[in-house]
């Protein structure tokens, strides 16, 4: 099975471009909705989370704010660490038992934001990175997110600069204004996986 890893800070691009590879018929094995999952009432990282956090984290109707989750670990690199520590063992095999469900696939996207930085990239055989301007990123963060400039910021302050993601990734997607045409770049790159998965 060959498989590529979609990586790429936040809000630079990378659903919009997974999206374009599901419309062609591609696997996406997707590691935030996995990590969505893992925190619904009745998992066990649910429970996890409320038992370290308090019940102060929870909402009403028993989820997880995620807002505030968000809030308190791009605060305080502690509480990052334990929760990164204790869903990426989780997602990792989650995201490994997904993609071999699609084993007969031509190839399979991983979509992992934190790709380089938590190792998943021993999962593919090809990393592809979207590459979009800091400045972009936090202008598109705030307008998602409805977070101030401040909290967009610390977020990408945490993650890997662009230029170290771009140096380690085999493919590139440009994503560096709102005009940039997608679509043509990941229909090229489709072919390109295909003759790739074809050859092997």
């Amino acid at each position: 099975m060959f498989s590529v890893g979609l990586t790429g800070g936040i809000a630079s691009g990378k659903t919009t471009v997974s999206n374009l590879f599901e419309a062609l018929d591609v696997p996406v094995v997707d590691t935030d909705v996995i990590s969505r999952k893992l925190l619904e009432p009745g998992e066990l990282a649910c429970r996890q989370v409320v038992t370290h956090f308090g019940k102060d984290i929870l909402l009403p109707n028993g989820a997880i704010d995620r807002a505030r989750l968000r809030k308190i670990v791009f605060s305080d690199e502690k509480q990052k660490s334990w929760l990164e520590a204790m869903l990426h063992p989780l997602i990792y095999k989650r995201s490994h038992d997904a993609m071999v469900e699609h084993s007969r696939a031509d190839y399979v996207l991983l979509v992992v934001p934190l790709l380089f930085e938590t190792g998943f990239q021993s999962l593919v055989d090809r990393t592809l990175v979207v590459d979009c301007p800091a400045e972009q990123q936090i202008k598109r963060l705030i307008m998602r997110d409805g977070i101030d400039e401040s909290l967009a910021q610390k977020m990408l302050a945490q993650q890997l600069a662009n230029p170290d993601r771009v140096a380690r990734a085999h493919d590139i997607i440009e994503n560096h204004d709102d005009g940039a045409d997608l679509a043509s770049q990941v229909a090229a790159l489709h072919q390109f996986y295909l003759r790739l998965s074809a050859n092997r």
